[in-house]
C-alpha cells in the first residue's frame, strides 16, 4: 500500500516532470496531455492512499494549484510563441520595402563606379574631427577626405573619385578606414560599406537581406537608409 511519504515523493516528481514539460512544449495537444498524466497520477494516489495516513486537503489543493500554474505557463510560452512568429512576419513585409533602396551596413568596403562612391562612419560619441582614407587592393592610400566636426550617430559621404594628387582614379573596389579626434584623443569610429537591396528573406530570427556582393545582412545591422 503507498504510503503518504510516497504520495508525497510521487507528486513531486511529477511536477517535476510538468514544469520540465511546460519548458518544452509548443502546442495545446501538449498541455492537456499533462494535465491528464497529473489527473491520472492523483487519482492513483487517492485510490491507493494508506486509509490510516491519508492525504490532507491542504496537499491535494497545494497539487492542483502547481497544476494550474504549469499550465497558465504553458498557455503563455503558447501566446509568446504566436506573437513572435507575427512580429518577424510583420518585419519581413516591412522590410520588403527597402527592396531597391541603398543601405549602410557595417563594412569597410567602397566601390568607385562612374566617378561615384559612397560609405558611411558609426561614431559612438562627438568627434572634434573626422577623416577617412581610401585605400586600394595594394593598400596604398588614394585619397583623405576631410569631414571636419561630427555628432554621434552615423555620418555618409560621398567620395568623386579624385585622388589626393588630383587625378581620377579607375572604378574598381577599394577600401576605407576611419578616424575621429576628441579633444586630439582617438574615439571609436566604425566604417559602414555601401550597397542596394536586391532582396529579403523572411526568417524565424528575422528578416535576412540580401545586399549584392557585400552578402547577407540582419535587417538589425542596417545604420541607416540612402
Amino acid at each position: 500500500m503507498v504510503t503518504a511519504t510516497q504520495d508525497a515523493s510521487n507528486s513531486a516528481a511529477l511536477i517535476a516532470s510538468l514544469n520540465a514539460s511546460s519548458s518544452l512544449s509548443n502546442n495545446s495537444g501538449s498541455a492537456t496531455a499533462t494535465q491528464d498524466q497529473f489527473l491520472t497520477m492523483l487519482t492513483a494516489q487517492l485510490r491507493n492512499q494508506d486509509p490510516l495516513n491519508p492525504m490532507d486537503n491542504a496537499q491535494i489543493t497545494s497539487q492542483m494549484a502547481q497544476l494550474s500554474t504549469v499550465s497558465g505557463i504553458n498557455q503563455l510560452n503558447i501566446t509568446l510563441q504566436a506573437l513572435s512568429n507575427s512580429m518577424a512576419m510583420a518585419q519581413s513585409v516591412s522590410a520588403s520595402n527597402m527592396i531597391g533602396h541603398g543601405v549602410l551596413v557595417p563594412g569597410s568596403g567602397i566601390n568607385l563606379a562612374s566617378g561615384q562612391a559612397l560609405g558611411g562612419v558609426s561614431l559612438a560619441q562627438p568627434a572634434d574631427s573626422l577623416s577617412v582614407t581610401i585605400h586600394d587592393a595594394a593598400g596604398n592610400t588614394v585619397r583623405t577626405l576631410q569631414l571636419g566636426a561630427q555628432d554621434s550617430g552615423v555620418v555618409s559621404f560621398a567620395w568623386d573619385g579624385k585622388t589626393d594628387t588630383g587625378a581620377t582614379a579607375k572604378d574598381g573596389s577599394y577600401s576605407f578606414t576611419a578616424q575621429a579626434l576628441l579633444t586630439g584623443n582617438k574615439t571609436a569610429a566604425a566604417t559602414l560599406a555601401f550597397g542596394m537591396v536586391n532582396a529579403v528573406t523572411p526568417g524565424v530570427q528575422g528578416a535576412t537581406l540580401n545586399i549584392g556582393q557585400l552578402g547577407e545582412f540582419a535587417l538589425s545591422d542596417v545604420q541607416q537608409i540612402l
